[in-house]
């Protein structure tokens, strides 16, 4: 698999795509890495150019210390993307990757760069707390968590030497995802487009309803089949979604 990497380390290519009209950065969930969204990259290559980024203490960047604070991630990759990125742009998360996702969307508004929209996927609302400590718990407990929501191929969870190198960035990444929580300030005014799955333990209908009131702009609300990571089985039906609304500029 080729890939090209940004200068700062933080973003990848899969499939550079400089003429395109259009770009979307695209924020893994927890434990996750950029990976995770090279199928994306290749449906919507040409036409819109994926970048996916790349947290600290996965992947490539394994040998790097993760970062347990999504505020200090959403701080470093805006200061980033404000470099890197030039002409139209839109964000896609999932999971942990949604509330960061709208945190880096917020400090480029600030700066006085607006998205066309922000695709959140299988998180709630930056309002909507849930008192969750995973991230507390012990490393049998935390693995049971992942293997619960079938993000990862069990297989793997199997494998000692794998489990060992991917634990840190995994309790970090739900470290940050659990102690998040909505400050008040100015929001977005980019659309909204929620992607949910209908079986989801981590986001109900009504909790995903209330990413409405963090934007002036639009707000629209879509459920697919599956659970938290419905994404692995609609991944073609999202992807297909996403290339609709940024290539008809439909929100």
């Amino acid at each position: 698999m080729s890939v090209s990497r940004t200068a700062s380390g933080w973003l990848r290519r899969f499939h550079p795509a400089p003429s395109a009209a259009t770009r979307l950065v695209c924020f893994p969930h927890a434990g996750g890495g950029a990976s995770y969204f090279h199928p994306v990259s290749a449906t919507l290559s040409p036409s819109v150019e994926v970048l996916a980024v790349q947290y600290p203490g996965r992947q490539d960047r394994h040998a790097e210390p993760p970062v347990d604070d999504l505020f200090v991630l959403a701080d470093r990759l805006a200061d980033v993307l404000a470099e890197e990125l030039a002409g139209p742009v839109a964000f896609f998360g999932h999971s942990m990757g949604a509330s960061l996702a709208f945190e880096v969307a917020r400090r480029l508004e600030a700066r006085g760069t607006k998205l066309l929209g922000l695709f959140v996927s299988g998180r709630r609302a930056p309002t909507v707390v849930r008192d969750e400590r995973t991230h507390e718990k012990s490393d049998d407990a935390l693995l049971a968590d992942v293997r619960k929501l079938s993000g990862t191929d069990s297989r793997l969870l199997d494998d000692e030497d794998i489990v060992r190198m991917v634990l840190p960035a995994l309790r970090s990444d739900y470290k940050a995802a659990e102690l998040y929580h909505y400050r008040p300030g100015p929001d977005v005014s980019c659309p909204i487009l929620a992607l949910i799955g209908d079986r989801d333990p981590r986001v109900t209908e009504a909790e995903a309803r209330e990413w409405a009131a963090r934007t002036s702009g639009g707000f629209e609300l879509k459920t697919f089949p599956g659970g938290h990571f419905y994404l692995n089985e609609q991944g073609e039906a999202v992807t297909r979604l996403v290339g609709e609304r940024l290539g008809g500029r439909e929100w």
